[in-house]
């Protein structure tokens, strides 16, 4: 498939005007949504795991081959810190099943403060079903090195590319046949929008890392005023279809 670019959730107020008509109701913003994106990142497992039957809600709203990122419960990433990941991780994965092949990867962001330990994350990664996507965004320096490489390697999880001020802040790493990225906020006016040429620079990275039959999945993070949406615009229009 092309690459798949899409924002960090849709449910943004200031977003009215920007990618809703001015009046649409918010219980019809998903349609919206999907009908100008293939994929979405979805938080709201982060903060409190949707019942199974709001995914399943959110399945029934989307077209075939829509395809939704669930970003993991931050009680697994931020609380337990990855430790005694069995259950959380079984908790998710049975309510996000309802979402059937809307499915996508799964997300974890580890907290900034969380030092590196490839002896848990490798725990977490192998409560995972073969097959499924799993993409890791460490987000302290300590995480930077080859042991880490080799667990994300050795499980098929991508290490979330990440960019902050129009800059990568991660290593770009290739760790499975297919990509993740995250775009936080650019350093354009008006903030905190992208420049074209940030975009074409993480365009050409994609080309250079994974060839045009890979899967990668770019999410726009920079949500205020609808940065997120014009930037994603933006982005996908420099893959061929």
């Amino acid at each position: 498939m092309p690459v798949l670019v899409g924002t960090s959730g849709w449910q943004y107020r200031d977003w009215s005007g920007v990618l809703y008509p001015a009046g649409r109701p918010q219980r019809l913003w998903l349609e919206e949504y999907a009908a100008h994106f293939a994929t979405v990142e979805s938080n709201n497992a982060f903060y409190r795991l949707p019942a199974p039957h709001t995914f399943a809600d959110w399945r029934e709203r989307t077209p075939d081959g829509f395809l939704f990122a669930v970003k993991a419960s931050r009680f697994l990433t931020h609380i337990k810190r990855l430790r005694d990941p069995e259950e959380p991780v079984r908790r998710l994965l049975a309510h996000a099943e309802a979402l059937g092949d809307r499915l996508g990867p799964i997300l974890l962001q580890l907290p900034p403060t969380l030092r590196a330990d490839p002896q848990a994350l490798d725990a977490c990664l192998a409560c995972f079903p073969p097959g499924t996507r799993v993409a890791v965004e460490p987000r302290h320096g300590s995480w930077w090195n080859p042991d880490v490489r080799e667990v994300l390697t050795a499980r098929g999880a991508a290490l979330c590319w990440a960019d902050r001020g129009s800059r990568p802040v991660t290593p770009l790493w290739r760790t499975a046949d297919w990509g993740y990225l995250r775009f936080h906020e650019g350093a354009a006016q008006p903030w905190p929008r992208y420049g074209a040429t940030a975009l074409r620079s993480w365009a050409g990275r994609i080309a250079d890392a994974w060839p045009r039959e890979a899967d990668v999945f770019a999410y726009f993070n920079n949500d205020p005023g609808g940065a997120a949406v014009r930037d994603a615009d933006a982005f996908r229009r420099l893959f061929p279809s």
